[in-house]
């Protein structure tokens, strides 16, 4: 879709995303292309000063640039105020949101804290995607030592059969250079499961979370610069119910802006899940989600239920092999969907996947 340039009135209020203008010599610093998610029939320009760029902000239309020819001239705007800060696909509470804006707009690294599968890296993916920025993960999990956030040490055969060691650069740091190539591109470098690596292996990217922005290249055995247009999220899973997890020390928690996460609420999660399986029936979902939501609040069960659950749940009764036959199913999915994450058998009251099945069995009788 294309706006016409009669729609493009003076002192019209329109949302953008801006860039580093690539033009050289240009008196403009930012460049646009889109208005209000529409195609501008000229490039649109900004030198104001208040413009993030990557960042989506309310423009007001200054002046239209031969408005009269279709192949030349601009449309300069002035920043108005942030865009409304929009996510699909994921619940955030409003609070959160605000606070998640302005961490996003100041640049700080970001620290997303909150049970297992409550949606921090669909946050994080979605984030980068509303944003326009490119998104890395890199998942904590596998470090070892410090080096291990960089570079891998790998062992090959050479021609003559003797064993060469190689270094092989990680995401992370490909996506480092990258952003020194490409300082137009903002990039959103999502640190997954950070507490699964130990405190030791973690200070080597202190000084890279801090004001120094810096972190040891161990290729090139020198410090490589972090480029202003990098930004970092972390998401941590704290709590005793988690194995192969390490504390994370005041020092290394100060390097971030800690943000606290939650399940959604049961209508906003079938929301989520009935725009994902849009052919399962909302009675269904609500009934999928309200014994998710008893098993969440439940003092008896230790850890929570992920919304991956919710969401595995409806792929079993959105296939065809479940059709018309969702009564009877519903039961036996959420057995192996819900009971079937936790230790023991469903079957077995005294077990948690016993406790489990007990309180989901309960949540289907109150809601049939």
């Amino acid at each position: 879709m294309k706006l016409r340039v009669e729609e493009l009135e003076v002192g019209r209020v329109m949302e953008a995303t801006f860039w580093v203008n690539p033009q050289e010599g240009s008196r403009f610093r930012y460049r646009a292309t889109h208005l209000d998610g529409k195609r501008a029939p000229k490039v649109v320009l900004s030198n104001d000063a208040r413009i993030q760029p990557g960042v989506p902000c309310l423009v007001a239309i200054v002046r239209v640039d031969k408005p009269d020819r279709d192949d030349h001239g601009h449309v300069e705007v002035s920043y108005v105020r942030p865009a409304p800060f929009r996510i699909e696909g994921v619940y955030i509470d409003p609070v959160v949101s605000k606070k998640l804006q302005i961490l996003l707009e100041s640049g700080l690294n970001i620290l997303l804290d909150g049970p297992q599968g409550c949606g921090k890296t669909t946050l994080a993916r979605s984030i980068a995607q509303t944003l326009g920025m490119r998104f890395v993960l890199f998942n904590c999990g596998a470090v070892v030592e410090a080096s291990d956030f960089l570079a891998s040490i790998q062992v090959r055969a050479s021609a003559s059969g003797q064993p060469i060691t190689d270094f092989v650069k990680t995401e992370l740091l490909e996506a480092l250079e990258e952003a020194r190539e490409h300082p137009e591109v903002r990039y959103l470098l999502f640190l997954d499961e950070l507490n699964r690596c130990t405190e030791g292996a973690r200070n080597a990217l202190m000084p890279a979370l801090d004001a120094t922005r810096k972190v040891f290249h161990p290729i090139e055995n020198r410090f490589l610069a972090i480029p202003e247009n990098v930004q970092f999220i972390a998401a941590v899973n704290r709590g005793s119910e988690f194995t192969g997890t390490f504390g994370i020390d005041a020092a290394q928690l100060d390097r971030f802006a800690p943000l606290q996460m939650d399940y959604p609420p049961p209508d906003e999660e079938v929301k989520i899940l009935r725009a994902r399986h849009p052919s399962l029936g909302k009675a269904l979902v609500e009934r999928i989600v309200l014994a998710a939501d008893a098993v969440r609040r439940s003092p008896e069960v230790p850890g929570g239920l992920s919304v991956r659950a919710t969401d595995e749940a409806c792929v079993y009764l959105e296939h065809p092999l479940m059709e018309g036959d969702h009564a009877r199913m519903l039961p036996e999915v959420l057995k192996s969907s819900f009971a079937g994450r936790y230790a023991g058998r469903w079957g077995d009251a005294d077990s948690d996947a016993g406790a489990v099945w007990a309180i989901v069995e309960a949540s289907l009788k109150e809601s049939a």
